[in-house]
């Protein structure tokens, strides 16, 4: 699956992460626009794609960061086996951020998710530590409370996609926001994969859900 490319679901994208000046976006609240480090002049961004996808999910919104002002060493695109557990990826997520952080300085960093990356993603703030690591998590049409279409895969990382799943009502158990980072979820009423479409939303009272304008998943 590929990420749509539209203007505005990049834009709230990029005003949640703090990358271009806005005074508000649905309330979201604000955190510090600068580096940590004194040598990046943003935080670090990773970005994790969704099942049966690849790195190449990214390859418009990384141009546009780029535009943006963001630097190479700013953002981080990677590839990952999406038939494997969302336990498992967000083992190579810890991984990753602990790498970025090493390397450039950071003491935090932003995560951007597309459909099912937002579950490795979340599992990781949840239950690897994550949690004092990543500033804002942005999911871009994500399979937050699962999706019905799960139910036609039988890879490991689809059962977890189900609907009522032991993986989605651990991960949701309390709270779908957890911990400090900042949480925001863009959905659409035509997204064709997560069924029904508002799974793709945050329960929770601290994170922002914003509806885009008709877009299709992939």
């Amino acid at each position: 699956m590929r990420l749509p490319s539209s203007t505005s679901l990049l834009l709230g994208a990029l005003v949640t992460l703090g990358a271009c000046s806005a005074d508000s976006i649905n309330g979201l609240r604000e955190r510090p626009r600068f580096s940590t480090t004194g040598i990046l002049a943003h935080e670090p961004v990773l970005f994790v794609h969704g099942w049966n996808a690849n790195s190449t999910t990214w390859t418009t919104m990384v141009g546009r960061f780029k535009a943006d002002g963001y630097t190479d060493a700013e953002l981080v695109n990677w590839s990952y086996n999406s038939a494997q557990s969302n336990k498992t990826t967000a083992q190579l997520i810890a991984q990753k951020i602990d790498s970025i952080m090493r390397v450039t300085g950071a003491t935090r960093v932003d995560i951007i998710t597309h459909s099912m990356g937002a579950l490795s993603a979340r599992y990781y703030i949840r239950n690897l530590g994550g949690d004092g690591k990543v500033d804002g998590l942005v999911t871009l049409g994500g399979a937050n409370h699962g999706t019905n279409t799960a139910f036609f895969c039988g890879q490991a990382s689809c059962i977890e996609m189900r609907p009522g799943s032991t993986f989605l009502a651990a991960l949701n158990s309390t709270t779908d926001a957890f911990g400090s980072p900042r949480y925001a979820a863009w959905w659409s009423g035509c997204d064709e994969v997560i069924s029904p479409q508002k799974s793709a939303m945050f329960t929770a009272l601290s994170a922002t859900n914003t509806q885009t304008v008709c877009l299709k998943h992939s």
